[in-house]
């Protein structure tokens, strides 16, 4: 059996394949519902997407309705193997009882979310939705200068955190609340400190309620610029760091929200020093923050390394973030999530504990040479046994179940 080889070959090295694929099934991916629809969402307010955000391509067969995100979803969910999250945004509320504003919203308009998880054995994480809406039409929410409308965004804020609480209540994980807005400047500031000011007073009056941490748990993102955004972002990586800092929260982590040359995973355990947990959203960054599907490539290897290597996966929740509509959407998760789980058995295949011996006696020589042969170890005959074992095709042939997916149902939809 191809399996046990590999297992003999890792177990040589120091390596039990059965607790990494243990390890692998009990860590669950937050997959992002906003690729399935390119960040449209079901509210129709009018507001155009803004934010620094831009979805690229008219692949055919984008979901219309909640109804067909949902099946799309299904059908993605049913080529990864595990068990696994679905990260909805607030724009994506169910109004088929009736509109309300997003300073208004309930879980009311989250419960058919609520249901539909529990019957596909899913948790639930959440963001508030500071774009495409009215009242950020001029690219300012938490930090906007008028009161009023400052004041909306924070009652957003306030609905979502309950709404995200009742979610990890009903279904028994918590919740993680993730908070980005996309408040910058075009060009340069005059007065870069007051918008910063106006945030940190939003932000403690959003997050002023205590919420039962087996319910909820709240994250703060940063990013570094975007399109609209190019020469100051309120929300930079000192602001939001700090502000984790300060308040004992998560800090949110974005592959797509740092400059191009900047390693990600070496930031991992310095923030790990000073918060409790983290949120990585695993993305690929192609230079102006456009958001491509994961890879398999070294940054994402790396990422996950990190996680393995430190420990740090207990203390680490990990959710997907990218949308690309130049190709199928459906595909996009596939690919996509199964390129993270697959860097993330990698890393939990790594022969660390001779890594770590090796480095703990100065032989850097042999650490080096053991780094690079474990990429050519047998881990694709670990990750085909994971997929068996979930039902879920291992190889190229889960593409031929999207491909019939695609004829019989997405392309109804043009």
């Amino acid at each position: 059996m191809k399996y046990e080889h590999a297992r003999e070959t890792y177990a040589a090295l120091g390596v039990d394949t059965e607790a990494a694929l243990r390890q692998l099934s009990a860590t669950p991916i937050s997959l992002h519902c906003w690729q399935g629809d390119d960040v449209g969402g079901f509210e129709n307010t009018g507001g155009e997407l803004g934010g620094g955000l831009a979805v690229t391509g008219n692949y055919p067969g984008k979901a219309r309705t909640i109804k067909e995100l949902r099946a799309d979803l299904e059908q993605a969910y049913a080529l990864i193997p595990g068990k696994h999250r679905l990260n909805l945004h607030a724009c994506y509320a169910d109004f088929s009882s009736g509109k309300v504003d997003r300073d208004a919203l309930t879980i009311a308009q989250f419960q058919s979310w609520i249901e539909w998880a529990r019957s596909q054995g899913l948790g639930l994480d959440f963001n508030p939705s500071y774009f495409a809406h009215p009242k950020a039409g001029d690219g300012l929410t938490l930090t906007h200068p008028d009161p009023g409308l400052r004041g909306f965004w924070i009652e957003h804020g306030k609905a979502c955190r309950r709404i995200g609480a009742e979610m990890g209540r009903q279904l028994g994980t918590p919740t993680v609340t993730n908070l980005w807005i996309p408040d910058g400047s075009k060009d340069l500031p005059a007065d870069r400190k007051s918008p910063r000011a106006r945030l940190e007073a939003s932000l403690d009056a959003i997050f002023a309620d205590k919420i039962d941490p087996d319910h909820h748990l709240d994250a703060v993102e940063s990013k570094l610029f975007g399109i609209g955004s190019e020469s100051y972002v309120v929300g930079s990586h000192e602001f939001y760091f700090g502000y984790a800092i300060k308040n004992q929260m998560l800090y949110c982590l974005d592959a797509g929200h740092f400059h191009p040359t900047e390693n990600l995973a070496d930031k991992i355990s310095s923030v790990l020093q000073y918060v409790p947990e983290i949120l990585l959203h695993v993305s690929r960054g192609v230079r102006w923050d456009s958001d491509h599907v994961v890879l398999l490539d070294d940054p994402t290897a790396a990422l996950m390394q990190e996680l393995v290597r430190g420990d740090f996966l207990g203390r680490t929740h990990i959710g997907l973030d990218y949308f690309d509509a130049s190709i199928n959407r459906v595909g996009a998760w596939v690919i996509g999530t199964r390129n993270t789980l697959k860097a993330l058995l990698m890393a939990l295949l790594e022969p660390t504990g001779k890594l770590r011996e090796m480095e703990d006696n100065g032989d850097l020589t042999g650490r080096l040479a053991l780094m690079e042969e474990a990429k050519s170890l047998p881990w694709g005959l670990v990750w085909e046994e994971h997929c068996r074992r979930s039902n879920v095709p291992a190889g190229f042939s889960w593409l031929d179940n999207l491909r019939s997916y695609e004829r019989t149902v997405l392309a109804s939809r043009v």
